[in-house]
């Protein structure tokens, strides 16, 4: 079998632009806002939704054709909420003051790749449709939080960018930024953009 076939780089491609989890499938939206204040965080969180992701969507086709129907919904639940907390651990471990902000919201993991392909498709597609997915999803994530930081406090991964001159000569960091209502904000514009310039409709 031909691992980066044709079908298999659509997999792991299409959640980066044309099936986005956010863009497109509007999933995943709530912890978009409050993760991205920053660019670390959203860094963090797009990171460690690329690996649950990935991981639970392997885990689920090795074990899909053993899952009784009425209780695959609970298996999945097992199966990201272990991962949730082993990778909720390691953060502690490696990042805990960015793990305590995101402490709620790893949590907040999607299921809809387990149900929609995992259950349904090899491990390797699989898991290629997992990073796809993550990546697609942090790739947002990254975008919002860079420019939230940016604008709300000059600087980026913390480190100021603007220079202190620019503040001498009256230069103000936008507040609003650091408000949720702007994420949101923010995300209706890439989405709107993405919509404009890239999705295609299917012409009758």
């Amino acid at each position: 079998m031909d691992l980066f076939s044709k079908q298999n780089r659509e997999v792991f491609s299409n959640p980066l632009n044309l099936d986005n989890p956010i863009m497109v499938q509007v999933l995943g939206i709530c912890s978009a806002l409050a993760v991205t204040s920053q660019l670390k965080p959203a860094i963090v969180m797009g990171l460690a939704v690329t690996i649950i992701t990935a991981f639970s969507n392997v885990i689920i086709s090795l074990i899909r054709n053993t899952i009784p129907n009425r209780i695959r919904i609970i298996v999945q639940l097992v199966v990201v909420a272990a991962l949730v907390t082993v990778v909720s651990q390691i953060l502690k471990a490696v990042a805990y003051d960015v793990s305590v902000e995101l402490s709620v919201y790893v949590g907040l993991i999607i299921m809809g790749r387990l149900e929609a392909f995992a259950m349904t498709n090899k491990p390797w597609p699989s898991f290629l449709d997992g990073v796809g997915n993550g990546l697609g999803y942090a790739m947002i994530l990254v975008v919002v939080g860079a420019v939230r930081e940016f604008f709300g406090r000059g600087s980026l991964l913390g480190f100021k960018i603007l220079p202190q001159s620019l503040y001498d000569a009256g230069y103000m960091d936008n507040g609003m930024m650091s408000m949720p209502a702007m994420a949101l904000i923010l995300l209706g514009c890439v989405i709107w953009v993405h919509r404009a310039y890239f999705y295609k409709e299917d012409k009758k």
